[in-house]
């Protein structure tokens, strides 16, 4: 039978394992995407993106398809870029769409996910892991609501920023119908219908 120190014990080094994923995840703010902030001043970084994502998830609530917990997409939006950390951000569009779906990167993605979730305790941990897998294979309800923003947030951010993103890594049109607009219809085939519109014109 535990002691009562053991058992006071256990949620103190629980806490402190809690706390240490916090303290990890504060690395985020450091990691810089492709993208700037729509008033060009800077380079958006990770944290930032995945918070806006919450915000798309929460405003675009009414565009889910049926079925879909935007509460738990949410959870998952928030967790998702974490692995970045470790791997850094691969822009959608380098090297012609193929670097950011690379074996390689995937694996790597795999194992930031496993030592970055894996600094909570069980089952809160497990539970991290699952949600972000979840997320990767894009194959719920949740999870295709939830990568249709992540392909949405960037598009915007390109059409509000007069597409420097899309200028540095020379994104065409085709480009963005094909890696971007075939996502973001898979769970939000209104908002692609008006972006597209969107995307035409500038390109136009």
């Amino acid at each position: 039978m535990p002691s009562a120190l053991n058992a006071q014990a256990a949620p103190r080094d629980e806490l402190a394992q809690r706390l240490d994923f916090l303290v990890e995840a504060d690395r985020l703010k450091a990691v810089e995407r492709a993208n700037t902030l729509n008033d060009l001043s800077r380079q958006e970084n990770s944290a930032e993106h995945s918070w806006h994502l919450t915000l798309y998830a929460m405003v675009m609530e009414g565009q889910a398809q049926p079925g879909v917990n935007v509460d738990r997409a949410i959870r998952m939006l928030i967790l998702h870029d974490l692995v970045e950390i470790d791997v850094g951000d691969v822009p959608l569009h380098a090297a012609n769409g193929q670097a950011h779906d690379a074996p390689e990167v995937k694996a790597a993605e795999a194992r930031a996910a496993e030592r970055i979730f894996g600094l909570l305790p069980d089952p809160q941990g497990s539970a991290f892991l699952a949600l972000w897998q979840e997320f990767e294979e894009a194959q719920t309800p949740d999870a295709v609501f939830a990568k249709s923003l992540d392909r949405t947030q960037p598009l915007v951010q390109n059409l509000a920023s007069n597409g420097v993103g899309w200028r540095r890594f020379g994104v065409t049109q085709a480009d963005i119908e094909t890696r971007v607009g075939s996502r973001i219809t898979r769970g939000l085939p209104e908002v692609w219908a008006h972006l597209h519109e969107r995307v035409r014109a500038f390109f136009g």
